[in-house]
C-alpha cells in the first residue's frame, strides 16, 4: 500500500533533529533516535492495516503526521471490526515498548525508565528513550477522543447502540474539547510543542465530524441523483492536445473515453497533463487513458460511492455498458454544499 507524508510531518523530523543537537548525544544517536520513532509510528499504521485486511476491509494509504499517521480506509468498519482495528495499532507501540524495556532489563538488570530519559537524551539512554518514545505513542493514542485510536475506540462502542453518524460526532467534540485544554496547559506551562500537537488534534477532530455530518446528508442519496448528465466525450483516436483544448473551452476536467457508442476507458486531468509533460500533445488519448476506470451502478448510494472517489477524481455512472453520466470529486462536494443549505433552509421556509 502506498505510504506518504503530510509535508507537516518534516516540522517534527526537523524539531527532533535540532532538539537532539543541543543534548549531550552523538549525531548518530539523534539519527538512530529520530529514525526509529519514524518506524514506530510507520508499524503502529501497518498494525491497523493488518487489523483491517483481516475484517476484510481494504487500506488505502497510511499517511505520516507530526503527530502520527493515518491508515485511511476503503470505508468505515462495522463496530465491532473498528474496535479491533483501532486497538491493533497502539497495542503494536505497547508490545514493543515491553520488548525494549524486558531486553534492557535482561541486558543491563533492572532499571527504571522514564520521562527523564528523553528529558536529557544521552547515547547510554538510547533504548530507554525509543522505549519511552513507543510507550508514550500508545498511551497517547488510546485517549478517548478524536483523531486518536482512542477515538474509534469510543466511536466503536458507542455505534454498539446508536447510529454511527452520533457516535462520531460524540467522540469528535470529545476530541475538540481534549485538544482546547491541550492546548491552554500548553501555553501556560510554555511547553509549545503540545501547543503543536493541540493544534492537530483539533483539525483531525473537526474534519472528522464534518465528514460524518456529510455521510449523514448522503445516506439515502443514489449516485443517480449527483452525477452529471451534460458532459463531452473524447475519441480514442484524439490527440491529448485535443482533450486539453476541451477541457479549456468548458469546466469538465475529465473525460469519457469511447470508440464508437462503447466507453473504453477515462482520461482524467492528471493523466491528460502528465501526458503533455511526458509525451507531448499528439500523443493518442487511447495510449495514457485509464482502462480500468471505476464505474458506479446509478442507484448506488452515495456513502456507498465515496471510497472511488478516495481513489480516483472521477467515476463513470454506467447502467450496464451505458454510459449514464459521471461523478466527480467537485460535484459531490457541490451536490453536498447544496443539501446542506437545503436542509437548513427548509425549517424557515416551513414557518
Amino acid at each position: 500500500m502506498p505510504v506518504r507524508f503530510h509535508f507537516t510531518f518534516v516540522l517534527l523530523l526537523v524539531f527532533l533533529a535540532v532538539a537532539g543537537l543541543r543534548a549531550r548525544q552523538s549525531v548518530a544517536a539523534d539519527v538512530l533516535f529520530v529514525t526509529a520513532l519514524f518506524a514506530s509510528v510507520l508499524l503502529h499504521e501497518l498494525g491497523h492495516a493488518v487489523a483491517a485486511r483481516r475484517c476484510g476491509v481494504r487500506t488505502l494509504e497510511i499517511v505520516l503526521f507530526p503527530i502520527g499517521g493515518v491508515a485511511r480506509m476503503e470505508r468505515i468498519p462495522r463496530p465491532r471490526d473498528e474496535l479491533r482495528i483501532a486497538i491493533a495499532g497502539p497495542a503494536v507501540n505497547l508490545v514493543l515498548a515491553g520488548l525494549l524495556l524486558v531486553g534492557l532489563a535482561l541486558w543491563r538488570g533492572p532499571t527504571v525508565a522514564g520521562p527523564e530519559a528523553l528529558a536529557d537524551p544521552t547515547d547510554a539512554n538510547l533504548l530507554e528513550r525509543i522505549a519511552m518514545g513507543n510507550l508514550i505513542l500508545g498511551l497517547f493514542n488510546l485517549l478517548p477522543a478524536f483523531p486518536m485510536d482512542g477515538g474509534r475506540i469510543l466511536r466503536s462502542l458507542l455505534a454498539l447502540r446508536q447510529p454511527e453518524q452520533q457516535a462520531t460526532q460524540i467522540a469528535s467534540r470529545a476530541g475538540r474539547i481534549l485538544a482546547v485544554l491541550m492546548g491552554l496547559y500548553g501555553l501556560i506551562s510554555m511547553h509549545f510543542l503540545l501547543v503543536f500537537i493541540a493544534f492537530f488534534v483539533y483539525l483531525g477532530a473537526a474534519q472528522e465530524g464534518q465528514a460524518a455530518a456529510g455521510r449523514s446528508i448522503l445516506e439515502g442519496m443514489p449516485v443517480r441523483a449527483a452525477m452529471i448528465t451534460r458532459y463531452l466525450t473524447v475519441s480514442h483516436g484524439q490527440t491529448v492536445g485535443e482533450a486539453a483544448r476541451l477541457m479549456l473551452e468548458s469546466t469538465q476536467q475529465d473525460f469519457p473515453v469511447v470508440h464508437g457508442e462503447r466507453v473504453i476507458g477515462l482520461l482524467d486531468r492528471h493523466r491528460l497533463l502528465r501526458a503533455m509533460a511526458s509525451e507531448g500533445s499528439t500523443a493518442y488519448v487511447a495510449g495514457v487513458m485509464n482502462r480500468d476506470f471505476p464505474r458506479l451502478d446509478p442507484q448506488t448510494d452515495l456513502v456507498e460511492a465515496l471510497p472511488a472517489l478516495a481513489e480516483d477524481p472521477c467515476a463513470l455512472v454506467m447502467e450496464g455498458d451505458r454510459l449514464l453520466g459521471l461523478l466527480t470529486r467537485e460535484n459531490l462536494s457541490e451536490f453536498l454544499l447544496l443539501r446542506r443549505i437545503g436542509l437548513e433552509a427548509s425549517p424557515s421556509e416551513r414557518s
